[in-house]
């Protein structure tokens, strides 16, 4: 293969895109007429991770001349022949309020490994009906700056990866598995047999998280901000805790939850080594 070869190639549009891409708005996700997911990247961060890749196949892949020319400052790759458009047309897939700092694709989903692949060591996190996805991509950025195995969450009630959360996780999506289940409280049961400490987090757990014996591998159960874990997930927990807080705040937004709560099991656990 000669440099030229090598060489990223840069398409120029003619005009708008094609409205194959998102409606506006943050989240998107279809099948296309193969049936395989296709989700929306975008932002620095997204892309690049994504592009950066060997299991994500980039199916499409739109810049704007001065995303390009970073690009290739950096040498970076595309593996797709990018198609150069202007700002305003990646706003039009996207909407004005994103911010995708002129990088836009399309690409597969990541396929969801199973239960009984996880390793049995470390942390997994599992999200019970966890819907922002500005949390959830929070909460995927803490556990790949804290090394956890995957994230565990239902099929329904969570958001796509894709879109807002793809961005606000910063390019996480590509380094921790996402393990999509149907039923939350049987993948906590499967867990719980096969050797996983199951631990609940919940302003009324009866356990405080910095007191209670941890062990490994560990399993850190997150639920939404208000209604908290539901009543079968407490339930099939092997621990409920909680987080006692010096201050006259008692509670803490979930993704913050989510960073404090890693860091104390982490930490206990001998992780940080």
């Amino acid at each position: 293969m000669t440099d030229h070869d090598r060489k990223p190639r840069f398409q120029r549009s003619s005009g708008k895109p094609s409205r194959s891409g998102p409606p506006r708005g943050g989240n998107w996700r279809e099948r296309n007429q193969h049936g395989d997911d296709v989700v929306i990247l975008y932002g620095w961060h997204t892309v690049t991770a994504a592009l950066a890749n060997p299991r994500r196949r980039i199916r499409k892949l739109l810049l704007t001349e001065n995303a390009a020319r970073r690009l290739t400052e950096e040498k970076i790759e595309t593996r797709v022949t990018p198609e150069i458009v202007r700002p305003q047309q990646i706003d039009h897939l996207l909407g004005p309020d994103a911010v995708h700092q002129g990088l836009w694709a399309e690409a597969d989903a990541l396929p969801s490994p199973s239960i009984e692949t996880l390793p049995q060591d470390g942390i997994v996190l599992v999200l019970d009906q966890i819907t922002d996805p500005h949390n959830v991509g929070a909460i995927m950025r803490s556990a790949a700056a804290f090394a956890v195995k995957a994230i565990v969450t239902t099929a329904r009630h969570s958001p796509e990866a894709t879109g807002v959360l793809a961005k606000s996780a910063s390019g996480a999506l590509e380094l921790v598995p996402l393990v999509l289940v149907q039923n939350l409280a049987r993948a906590l049961t499967a867990l719980n047999e096969r050797g996983f400490q199951t631990v609940g987090l919940d302003s009324a757990g009866s356990e405080n998280l910095a007191a209670v014996p941890l062990q490994q591998p560990l399993a850190l159960v997150l639920g939404a901000e208000g209604k908290g874990l539901r009543q079968l997930t407490r339930e099939t927990c092997s621990v409920m805790t909680r987080l006692d807080m010096p201050g006259d705040i008692k509670s803490l937004n979930v993704s913050n939850a989510a960073v404090l709560s890693l860091y104390i099991c982490a930490s206990r656990l001998g992780l940080m080594q």
